[in-house]
């Protein structure tokens, strides 16, 4: 039997030859077929034995195939491929709507990451580990951006944004609408004979009353546990005894170490509690300012019950002590006012007011009406301030190694810092410097803290109600260079008297507290570009920060 080689490649029984595509029909004819027909065709011989269709060679002497054929053979898959082509377009469809619905899709820029919530008051109730969703970018946008003129183009829409404006002091009458029983505990006078805004106030417990029992620093933290045990068997030691009431010594800070974080902070303050004038608070960093007198605690785990000034005022009690004790002694009556000072360091006090969202109303285009040095002014005119600052490039990378719980890499922190520019452009965009900085949920969905180091904003700020003179600002590098010319600049600041040579040696030559860790310093430095990226951002902020201060050296151009 044979068999046309376009129509009939399957080797067919001779039964089924008229089933053939192309030669239906018993009658079939190579002559007559228009397939079949011509010298091009070989036909093929087979027997009536049935054949493994992978066993026959198929031979052409002419490469051109037929259309035909190919049609004729491949009809079945090429249905299956039409049918397979249907269902990935709907599929696509079906993504690209859901996409669309999620803001998944059409993103304007590449670089453009989420949206800046315009009402803020949406976000009331919800806690603080909620926040970062506002800011959440699309995952499947996020990469490891090597590409410094993208990046570039971020940084300058920043900097075209960027107004240095004098904000709105408010008066003192609507601090005490928004604080009353912090203005009815802390008095407006205090005692004559004390550097320390110290004063007496009356005890109207007994001795077997515990006034510790509702402080909230000893309730929350195992660690100052002992030392409110302390604090209690000499409490009654300690008080005031006039006619037939008793008093107990309050105070408040002589001076707050105010920022930065990573800046050098903590070895300043190891290095000044050592001096013998000077007492700290009971805990190095309270942060009753910024955090606690709201009822933050950690951040992430919401809000607690606020923390009364009362606790605070607790926190001085050691040093109150010893205040009272020199105040009665007759050395003290002679010699006029006593040294003894009181210090504070928390870290946050500069920078950290991204609370007030949550408590202040009347707030003007996302600013807000009130700042943490507005409170401390109105209570303290004549407090001194110390700034420790560093180059805020490296201090944002140190931040990072610090805080960074898992993963941590150069590359990681690259794209970081990239995430967390495109999330402040975001915000730039629609909302002024001062309203980007203190944003609590801009703030908290940045994956590294760049606001931070933006010293300037921070500074010009507290420049609105305390005089210059009142504020020391160091530089870390100058510090770890020389301790000791910095450390005679923080005690000729504080009016402090001159040290024996022993003492002194021991405030200077002590070994650096809070150094980087081992395992960080294994993770090498920041990348090339990522440090490149970040001297643009900070550029025109440490411009304004070195004209404000007349000292070039805040440029940061030799690190």
């Amino acid at each position: 039997m044979r068999y046309c080689i376009n129509c009939c490649i399957h080797l067919l029984p001779n039964d089924l030859h008229r089933h053939c595509f192309r030669c239906r029909g018993p009658n079939h004819n190579n002559q007559k077929c228009p397939v079949c027909k011509g010298e091009s065709q070989i036909p093929l011989y087979t027997d009536s034995k049935q054949m493994k269709l992978l066993a026959v060679l198929e031979v052409r002497t002419d490469h051109s195939e037929s259309w035909n054929g190919f049609f004729c053979l491949r009809k079945g898959k090429l249905c299956s491929l039409i049918f397979g082509l249907l269902i990935m377009t709907l599929v696509m469809a079906s993504y690209v709507l859901t996409g669309a619905k999620h803001g998944l899709l059409l993103i304007p820029s590449p670089f453009h990451y989420g949206a800046f919530a315009s009402n803020p008051s949406l976000m009331d109730n919800e806690s603080l580990s909620d926040m970062k969703d506002h800011y959440q970018p699309s995952k499947m946008n996020i990469s490891y951006v090597k590409d410094y003129p993208s990046i570039k183009l971020i940084i300058d829409t920043i900097t075209s944004k960027i107004e240095f404006i004098t904000r709105q002091r408010p008066d003192l009458e609507e601090l005490r609408k928004q604080e009353p029983h912090m203005f009815s505990v802390i008095p407006n006078k205090f005692l004559p004979n004390s550097k320390n805004p110290c004063w007496y106030e009356e005890y109207r417990g007994n001795t077997t009353t515990d006034p510790y029992a509702t402080n909230s620093y000893a309730l929350y933290s195992k660690r100052f546990r002992t030392i409110f045990d302390y604090l209690r068997k000499v409490f009654w030691n300690h008080l005031y005894h006039y006619k037939d009431k008793h008093y107990r010594l309050r105070c408040l800070p002589h001076f707050y170490i105010i920022g930065q974080p990573k800046c050098g902070t903590t070895d300043l303050y190891d290095r000044l509690r050592l001096h013998p004038d000077v007492r700290f608070s009971a805990i190095k960093e309270p942060h009753w300012w910024t955090r606690k007198r709201f009822g933050i605690i950690r951040l992430r785990d919401g809000f607690h019950d606020r923390y009364p000034v009362e606790d605070y005022l607790d926190l001085f009690d050691l040093a109150a002590h010893q205040i009272q004790g020199v105040l009665q002694s007759e050395a003290a009556k002679e010699r006029g006012k006593m040294n003894i000072i009181i210090g504070e360091a928390s870290a946050s006090t500069m920078w950290d007011n991204n609370a007030w969202i949550f408590f202040y109303d009347n707030s003007t285009e996302g600013e807000p009406p009130f700042l943490i040095q507005d409170f401390i002014h109105a209570f303290q005119p004549n407090a001194k301030l110390i700034i420790m600052l560093r180059d805020p490039v490296e201090r944002l990378y140190s931040d990072y190694l610090y805080f960074a719980s898992a993963n941590k890499s150069a590359e990681d922190f690259h794209e970081k810092v990239a995430e967390s520019l495109q999330l402040f452009e975001n915000c730039m965009l629609d909302y002024s410097l001062r309203a980007c900085v203190y944003n609590n949920t801009l703030n908290n969905a940045m994956p590294v803290r760049l606001q931070v180091g933006l010293y300037v904003v921070y500074l010009l700020d507290w420049l609105t109600v305390f005089d210059k003179d009142q504020i020391l600002v160091l530089r870390l590098e100058d510090h770890a260079s020389n301790v000791k010319y910095t450390m005679h600049m923080v005690f000729q600041f504080l009016d402090l008297g001159p040290l024996s040579e022993k003492q002194e040696a021991l405030i200077t030559k002590s070994p650096a507290s809070n150094t980087r860790r081992p395992e960080d310093r294994s993770l090498g430095p920041m990348l090339p570009t990522t440090k490149a990226i970040l001297r643009d951002f900070y550029r025109p902020f440490n411009t304004k920060l070195a004209q404000v201060l007349f000292d070039d050296a805040f440029l940061w151009k030799r690190t």
